[in-house]
């Protein structure tokens, strides 16, 4: 039977059909490469340039001093300078906003803490999303944190103070350095572990606030060690127990407060890497490796030590591992915060 016209053009419109497909495709595969050949090559040299590592808080405290420590032994290992930037302002937003709109190359870094994760939770409007605005790199250390009061305070140990507060409550005055803060974090921690309001006294960071206990003004802290040491060597204030499940190292002869029947308490600040949303892998990677040499080092070991804060372990110091601990903080904090019903927004 003969064919037509049209059944003979066929099997030609079908040859020609799979060579447009596969130009197309070509040309497809050729524009892939092209967007991933920048990355690979940012990723191959970097870093080629000096890097901004933003500090979210004022220049002279305790954070700012452990950022400028690891920064130091990161440009060592990295071949470049890492240069600390502080912005300061609104309990660390505009520092952490700063970096949420960075370009995700790697020549942006924040210095990230235990606030970037309760910022989730305390602050309801936020230009940025708090957990998905930036990738982990590693965490570096964590901060314990102490139970301290005024020298007079009638109460011998910690058992003691415990059955004092649930007597007295809001008769007690508990200070704290601002919403957000650690100390604010330890109070609610606290009162919730225990049952029991005290009046809290808040204050523009941490350092009035233990002024104000030195001074008898107020009954009791939960405050850092990097503040607290110093003024509980020389007597000015009372010590009772530590936050951290496995003890503190400086404070040998204080107790933690889940041995003192707080079962749940585990609280320490940490302070951490991150970069914004999108930085490529291999980019994160090679940071987290300059992390791990600075915490690594006995002399950078024992600086940190001097400010009261302790290297973490591997497990945190993996940009996944960082990750996992940084969400489940999230979702710690966030609870505790929606039960107390108080926001900083």
């Amino acid at each position: 039977m003969q064919r037509t016209s049209r059944q003979r053009s066929m099997p030609q419109a079908h040859l020609q059909l799979k060579r447009r497909c596969r130009a197309a495709m070509r040309r497809a595969l050729a524009l892939a490469l092209c967007a991933a050949a920048p990355i690979a090559a940012a990723s191959g040299d970097y870093p080629k340039q000096n890097i901004s590592l933003i500090v979210p808080f004022a220049a002279g405290g305790p954070t700012d001093a452990l950022s400028r420590l690891i920064a130091q032994s990161m440009s060592k290992t990295l071949g470049k300078q890492i240069i600390v930037e502080n912005v300061p302002g609104a309990g660390g937003i505009i520092g952490r906003a700063k970096v949420a709109r960075a370009e995700p190359d790697g020549y942006t870094l924040m210095f990230a803490g235990s606030g970037t994760a309760t910022s989730a939770t305390l602050y309801r409007k936020l230009s940025y999303d708090p957990v998905n605005a930036f990738d982990t790199i590693a965490m570096i250390a964590e901060t314990p944190m102490v139970l301290v009061a005024r020298k007079d305070l009638p109460v011998r140990d910690i058992a003691e103070l415990i059955r004092y507060i649930k007597a007295n409550g809001d008769k007690i005055t508990y200070a704290n350095g601002g919403l957000g803060s650690g100390s604010h974090l330890c109070g609610l921690l606290l009162m919730q572990a225990l049952q029991t309001k005290m009046t809290t006294v808040q204050y523009r960071g941490s350092g009035p606030a233990m002024l104000d206990v030195m001074a008898g003004r107020i009954d009791l802290l939960c405050d850092q060690t990097t503040t607290a040491l110093a003024p509980l060597h020389d007597g000015s204030i009372k010590g009772y127990a530590v936050t951290r499940r496995a003890g503190v190292p400086s404070l040998p002869n204080l107790p933690t407060l889940h041995d003192a029947g707080l079962k749940e308490f585990d609280l320490s600040n940490w302070s951490g890497l991150m970069a914004p949303q999108g930085t490529p892998g291999p980019i994160l990677e090679r940071l987290a490796a300059a992390v791990h040499a600075a915490v690594n080092d006995p002399d950078i070991v024992k600086r940190m030590e001097e400010f009261g804060a302790l290297p973490v372990g591997d497990d945190r110091s993996t940009p996944d591992g960082f990750r996992k601990f940084f969400l489940a903080d999230v979702a710690k904090w966030g609870a505790i915060i929606k039960a107390e019903g108080t926001y900083a927004d």
